[in-house]
């Protein structure tokens, strides 16, 4: 009996360790195309050619200019400052990706770890004031994909 419950968890480990590994294989080459939009939103690159840069910096902690955006694409000169107001729609974004990341984080410390809620909202509240920059980043690229979408670039 014993030996059949070993078997069973080895298997269970062995295809759960398969998953994992295919599920990061391919997630990596998802991100490392070039014709995907996560590869734009996380390479910091136009929605449009997804070559040029998006923000003036490619450091977010670079505090003085992080959200400094290029007015231009570099490469296929598409505007990024659209209109007055535009940005705005992208604190949606914003508020989604917290959210979430929140909803995670309580997951994995006081369901998973079995952490009290005081110091639970301590990290939480720790973490979002660190991850700011990154979060403001990632929700105006989020939000300009969704109006502008990738066209492939010809080569004369």
């Amino acid at each position: 009996m014993i030996f059949i419950i070993n078997s069973f968890l080895f298997d269970f480990m062995t295809f759960g360790t398969t998953l994992i590994v295919n599920f990061v294989t391919k997630s990596i080459s998802f991100m490392s195309n070039k014709k995907s939009p996560l590869y734009s939103v996380l390479n910091n690159k136009c929605p449009r050619c997804h070559e040029g840069s998006f923000f003036i910096t490619n450091n977010p902690y670079d505090l003085k200019r992080f959200g400094n955006l290029n007015d231009r694409c570099p490469v296929c000169n598409e505007d990024f400052r659209r209109e007055p107001g535009y940005y705005f729609g992208a604190t949606y974004v914003s508020y989604g990706l917290t959210v979430s990341f929140g909803i995670g984080l309580f997951l994995l410390l006081c369901v998973v770890f079995s952490v009290e809620v005081v110091p639970y909202i301590i990290i939480l509240s720790t973490l979002l004031i660190l991850l700011m920059p990154l979060f403001y980043r990632f929700s105006r690229i989020i939000w300009i994909h969704m109006f502008v979408k990738f066209k492939e670039l010809k080569n004369n």
